[in-house]
């Protein structure tokens, strides 16, 4: 049974196809990613003891995935809370709106690639943690 996540987020499964040359992994829009995918990102890079993150979205939606390497997210949608590592390149973590998240604990090696359904907005992001329960309570 899957872990209850807060905020309607959870894990999706990506069919790893391969053979003794290796695996591959394909995501298409609204297929696993469930939305149309209009931006990818990446990060890597990132020190073990960085945080980022440390924001919600009002509308966006993101599907988490970690390439190569390993990180910690948390979730919080006001009412609960909840730790996650991502680290298996088969599952893709989803982000709907409305979800605090932050990711801490990079391995070295962590490549975590996001899609998501809109370009950058900055006006999509609640950057204060006290505005986001204020705007989930």
């Amino acid at each position: 049974m899957q872990e209850l996540l807060p905020g309607n987020c959870r894990l999706v499964p990506l069919t790893v196809r391969g053979d003794e040359r290796g695996s591959l992994v394909a995501v298409e829009a609204n297929r696993e990613a469930p939305f149309p995918i209009a931006r990818v990102y990446y990060l890597y890079g990132t020190g073990p003891r960085v945080t980022r993150g440390l924001h919600a979205h009002k509308e966006l939606r993101q599907l988490a995935i970690p390439v190569a390497g390993s990180c910690t997210m948390l979730l919080d949608d006001g009412e609960g809370r909840a730790s996650i590592l991502l680290n298996d390149p088969a599952h893709g973590l989803l982000l709907p709106p409305m979800v605090w998240h932050e990711m801490s604990d990079f391995s070295a090696d962590c490549v975590l690639m996001v899609l998501a359904d809109a370009a950058y907005d900055e006006a999509d992001y609640i950057r204060d943690y006290n505005d986001f329960l204020a705007a989930v309570r």
